[in-house]
Formats: structure tokens, sequence, C-alpha cells
């Protein structure tokens, strides 16, 4: 264990012995969660993972998006080891709405590596719920793909009169990329005042992919991927947070403060790595019940300093410069007011306001002393501002036990801006020049709507059918990013496929209307099985692709410089769930079967072309079984073939495969060891949405590492994890 991890379990061991010695004889624990009861319609619509599941899946990555793998229409992208990107149905990325503790966050970075997600570590998350497809306008706002909601354990109080000690603290190990890590979340409390603090420290070197993996021809000036080894997969990340809560009659009071370093991050499918991030979060939420109703503000803050450069692994092009410094400061600010009022006993009215201010900076400083890289800083985007105001309402009824439905409206002021641009040198002038004479302040309009009706006519049946209009308007990058030099612009990649993008000052916002239904079966009890399947269909306008750059020559099987662009677009597909409980209570426990299965197809109708990183049909089918302590899972993951992909991109098509994991978890009084194999056989595969691989070799240049080679997946892997609760 290195010296950074053991500082942070340093750290979690002296809070855990000063908090064990203060706890007095006799304390009871009691958990108080605030959830609002005018919610049910809502709460239907969230498909996201239970907490056994969560628990089960703490330790098999550093990553919080890989929790909502298995989640039905959810895919993960990227291949960053804590950058992963959540896909809803296709859309992924800043087409999402994603909170965290109920801050909308931002990604402050021109490659997307500090995702929102990677913000929290996996053993901080204690819920997490997914809105896929019809997304209440209440829990919405400028996406179209849907809304992830990641939060941390609620706060805990104590009896009155009494004193509360608990917490958890815990360790894991992965031995592909030996990975490793400790984590503690602890709590004192009172009756009316809660301090909670969590910390967290994880690292892990380059993974091994399955199998053998080669790339398919000598990457020029960095020679062969060193036996499996998958280059700039490494990472390293410490966390901390500590949360004051105080309550009182119908009121309670949150005040959250986060600390997360990252000092190195590799990114097999970027040209660059993070090689520093640090970022302090502010959160202040506070909700009251009235006899009318219940009203929640929140006021949050996030600091960013963000840092790339080249990894260890990777070669640089330009002998006179000893690398590529790019640093991105971002600043986030959002407030949030919400009101949810029961006009009658089957009448939920629900208002509210936010605001949000985001401002970037995203410069690149001079390096060695061509041209290329020097004498002046690179402004890839300076001083610039979205700034978002919105307004909703939300109406819920109950017609009987049978018809419930829900109807909602949002609108959204978007302004946007940034100053003058400049480059290194002259060489950058014409395409600087450009942009500054034209005017680059941007005002959207934008409404969304929902209208949900959900029918139960038995206690085995549902139906559900939603239709929405979700609006997007473009970030910075789509809209500011300037340069057309290939060099510049391959830097600006948010996707991870290899190529350069040039931004559009004339993009349009993204307009979706989708079609969502859904029919659940089940028995009486819904506790020995159930069906659901949900088709949807969605059609985009102004959905923002690509098309290669003005200045740019754009060839077949290779990276090219393209430029965003507005286009027709549309998704269409269906998830299918189940579960079937085979045996309860006998000799060998209670076993059952759980399958997900699902399929999207994207398609660009201006041009007949397929849209990026759509996943393949897939399906994953889990055998558990729970007896006493244990709880076993073996599970089979299957993806098919990934031939359906961008022509514009030049996107890497991938093979099907087959994956199987083995996990079991047992608990003994107040300690749970969780354990593992991933990918069993060791089967080599590519990720489907983990993009084109320029993890090694002559990075700067567009064709300075080879295109078509797909990142590949992880090889076999054991884990364990262990915790201790108190």
């Amino acid at each position: 264990m290195t010296a950074f991890v053991q500082r942070a379990a340093g750290l979690a061991a002296l809070v855990v012995l000063g908090a064990a010695a203060s706890a007095p004889a006799g304390a009871q624990m009691r958990i108080e969660i605030t959830s609002s009861p005018y919610r049910s319609l809502t709460q239907w619509l969230d498909t996201g993972p239970d907490a056994d599941t969560l628990n089960r899946q703490r330790h098999r990555s550093a990553d919080s998006a890989a929790l909502l793998r298995g989640v039905p229409g959810v895919a993960v992208a990227g291949s960053g080891g804590r950058g992963g990107l959540p896909v809803i149905r296709g859309l992924g990325d800043d087409r999402l709405r994603i909170k965290v503790d109920g801050m909308d966050l931002i990604a402050a970075c021109p490659n997307h590596m500090n995702a929102p997600l990677s913000y929290i570590d996996p053993t901080a998350v204690a819920r997490a719920e997914v809105y896929a497809g019809i997304t209440p306008v209440s829990l919405g706002g400028d996406s179209i793909g849907g809304t992830v909601v990641v939060q941390s354990a609620p706060s805990l109080f104590a009896a009155p009169g009494q004193t509360l000690l608990t917490g958890t603290a815990g360790a894991f190990y992965r031995s592909n990329g030996d990975g490793r890590g400790v984590h503690l979340n602890s709590t004192l409390a009172g009756a009316n005042v809660s301090l909670n603090y969590t910390a967290s420290g994880t690292e892990a070197d380059t993974y091994d992919a399955g199998g053998a993996f080669k790339p398919a021809a000598p990457v020029p000036g960095g020679g062969w991927v060193d036996g499996d080894e998958v280059g700039s997969s490494a990472y390293r990340a410490v966390e901390h947070a500590a949360r004051l809560a105080l309550r009182g009659d119908g009121q309670q009071l949150d005040l959250t403060y986060r600390y997360q370093h990252v000092p190195h991050a590799g990114f097999a499918n970027q040209r660059m790595d993070l090689t520093d991030n640090e970022t302090d979060q502010v959160n202040l939420a506070h909700r009251t019940r009235f006899g009318w109703g219940e009203l929640s503000t929140r006021l949050y803050h996030e600091d960013t300093r963000h840092r790339m450069n080249f990894g260890d692994d990777r070669q640089f092009l330009y002998g006179d410069a000893p690398g590529m410094p790019m640093r991105t400061d971002g600043r986030n600010t959002g407030a949030t007011l919400a009101a949810a009022l029961p006009l009658t006993a089957v009448d939920t009215l629900r208002l509210g306001a936010e605001y949000q201010r985001h401002r970037l900076d995203d410069y690149w400083p001079a390096s060695g002393t061509g041209m290329m890289m020097s004498p002046d800083t690179f402004l890839n985007i300076n001083d610039g501002r979205r700034d978002r105001y919105a307004v909703y309402g939300e109406w819920e009824r109950r017609w009987g036990s049978a018809w419930q439905g829900q109807l909602g409206v949002r609108h959204e002021t978007v302004r946007m801006d940034a100053g003058d641009v400049s480059g290194y040198s002259m060489m950058y002038a014409a395409d600087a020049a450009a942009f500054n004479a034209r005017d680059h302040d941007r005002t959207d309009r934008n409404w969304d709507f929902t209208a949900l009706l959900r029918y139960a006519p038995t206690a085995r049946a549902s139906y559900s059918a939603g239709l929405a209009q979700k609006t997007r308007s473009p970030n910075l990058y789509e809209r500011y990013t300037w340069s057309g030099h290939p060099m510049a612009a391959i830097m600006n990649n948010l996707l991870g496929d290899g190529n350069g993008y040039v931004g559009n000052l004339d993009l349009e916002p993204e307009i979706a209307r989708t079609l969502s239904l859904a029919a659940e079966w089940h028995d009486a009890a819904q506790r020995r099985w159930h069906v659901r399947l949900s088709p949807y269909y969605t059609r985009v306008e102004d959905y923002i692709d690509a098309r290669c750059a003005p200045t740019a020559s754009c060839l077949p099987d290779r990276f090219n410089v393209l430029q965003y662009d507005n286009v027709s677009a549309q998704l269409y597909g269906l998830d299918l769930s189940g579960h079937l409980a085979l045996l309860r209570g006998t000799a060998v426990g209670d076993v059952a079967l759980d399958g997900v299965f699902g399929y999207v197809r994207g398609e660009n109708r201006d041009t007949g072309d397929d849209l990026y990183n759509i996943h393949p049909l897939h399906a994953t089918l889990t055998l558990s079984q729970a007896r006493g302590r244990w709880h076993n899972a073996l599970e089979t993951e299957w993806v098919g073939r990934k031939h359906a992909v961008s022509g514009v991109r030049n996107e890497i098509e991938t093979a099907s495969y087959t994956l199987l994991h083995l996990r079991t978890r047992y608990t003994w009084r107040q300690v749970t060891l969780d354990a593992g194999i991933e990918n069993l056989f060791d089967r080599r595969y590519a990720l489907p949405l983990g993009g084109a691989y320029t993890g090694q070799g002559r990075t700067m240049a567009i064709n300075g590492v080879p295109w078509g080679i797909a990142v590949a997946g992880p090889g076999r892997s054991f884990y364990a994890g262990l915790s201790y609760s108190f």
C-alpha cells in the first residue's frame, strides 16, 4: 500500500478511535429519512438500483457511474478509472441531468475527465435514482435524455436524551491493476444536532486486458503496448466531507463541505491525462414542513482547478517542448427553491425555481520554443459564462385507486457568452480573428412539457404512457472552442473517439420529443415474480452531431477534425427486465433469477448515418442465492456486435462477447466481507462505449496513434472488500 493510501487510512483510523472513545455506553441509533410524502408517481418512475444492489457493487469499481450498470436502459461510456459517463437510452454526458446531493454538477474539462459522478466515491453513495424516458419537470431541465440523482446517506439523529455514535470503516483490494483503497463514514449526533465525517482514498495502476491484447500495428514512436497492459488507465483520488445538520420542529438544515483531490488519472481514449484536479464544494440545504405543504431550498458552490498533460506512458511528438500543460478553472454556483402543496386528498402541486451560474477559463500555458506551443498562452475558452434561470409547475392527481397522472411545464432561459481568444503564436491568428470578429453572446429560451398517465387495473398489472418535450442548450465547449488546427482541435474531445472538434457559435438548442410506454406484470404481493417491458421513441430536433470541419479534409479509417453541427435525429428501442423467485425458505436458502435486456438504435435523419456511442444489443442474467449470512451470485453479461457506428466519426466496430462474474457476501455481526471474480474466464473484449485507444504513442499528431484500436476491457480480476459497522 502506497504512502498516499496509508495517509488516508491513518486519518480514517484516527477518527474511528476518537469517536469510539467519546461514545457513551448504551447509545442508541435512530435513523430519520426526510423523504417527501408527495411524490408517489415520481417514485414509481425511479428505476435505480436498490440499497442491497448498491452494497454489493461498491467494491467492483472505483467509478460511481459503474453502480448504475444493470439498471434497465443504462450503460456507462468512457475509459477512465473514475470518469464514467452514464448513458440512458442512447443519450449521455451533458444530455443528462446529473445531481449529486442536490447539486447540478458540470464537468470543467475539454475532455470531460471530471465527470459529475467522479466527485463522489462509490462507498459514499447511499441512494441512486435513474429517471429514463419521461422525466418530471421538477427533476429535469437543460437535458433531453433523463436524470440521475445520487445521494450520500441522510443525516442521522439520536432519540431524545440519547447520544448516537455510528458509522462504517473499510478497505478493499482488486487484483487487476492492483487497485486498493480505504473508506470511513462516521456520525456523532444528539437529538437535534448531527456531525458526519466521510473520507476515502483509492488508487490503481494500469489494468491488464483479457486474453492477449496487442494493437493491430506498432504504435509510432511508442512501440507495442507492454504485454497486456492498457496504457493510461491508472488513477489516484482522495475525498473528505464534513456535514453539520440541525433539526427542529418540522425543519432540518444541512451544511456540507466536500473536498476532493485527484493527483493523477489516465484516460486511454484521450490524448491527455489528468495530472491534477482539486475541487471544493459547499452545499447548504434547508427543508421545512408547514400545514400547507413542504418547502425546500438549497444553495451550493463548486470550485474546480483542473490540470492535464501527458502521462508517463505517452510519447511527445515535438522535441523542443517538455509537454503540453493544459489548465481549466471552473466555478459553479446554484440555488433552488421547491414547494410541494397537497391541494386536496388526491391533488398535489409542485412549484419551483432554479438558478445556476457557471464560469469557465480554459487555457494552455506556453511550452518549449517553437511556434506550435509558444510563446503565448493559448486561450481555449476565455471567461466562458453560462447562466440558467428556470421556473416550473407540476400537477399530480389520483383518480381512484387505478388511475394516476401528472402534467408539468418548465421554462428555462440560458444565457451564454465568452471573451476574445488568442493562440500560442501567429500560426493560430486567422482562426482567432474569425472567432473574435463575431458576437459571442447567445440567449436560448427553452420549454419543457411532460404528460404521464398510469393505469393499474388489478394488483397484478400496471400500464403507463408518457409524452414529453425536453430541451438542452449547447455547453461551452460545443459553442466556443474555436481553433481548427489539428493539434489544438484533438485536445477538445468530449467523446473519446480520437477526433478533433471545433465549436460552432450558430448551434441551436436540442429539442427532444419522446413517447415512452411501459407495462409491468407481477404477482399480487410483488415478491415472487415481475416483468417490465418499456418501448420508447425519441425525435430530436437540432441534435448536436458533427460534420467535417470547413478547413479540414476528412478521410475514412483515420482521425479527422470535425465541427459540431445541428441535425435531425431519432432514437428508439425497448428495455425488458424481470425477476423470478425460484426457491424460498428451502434448505439451500432463497434462489432467484434476475434479467435485464436492452436494445437502442440512434440515427441521423439528415444523412442516414448512425449516431455515435449507441450501445449494442445486450443482456444480463443473474442467478442469486441467499442463505443466512451468505449472499452469492453468478452473473452472465452478454453484449452483441456493434456494427451500427457513426460514419462521420469513423467510429470503431466492436465484436460481441460474453463475460461471467462471481460474487459472494458474508455478514457476521458488524463485519461484512464482499468478494468476487470479474471476467472469470479472462475473456478478451473491447468496450463498446470505450472509444478509440490513444493511450500510448505520439498523441499530439492527428495520425500520431493508429486508427482502429478500441479500448480493451479489463481481464480477470479478483476483488475483496471488508467493512466494519460501529
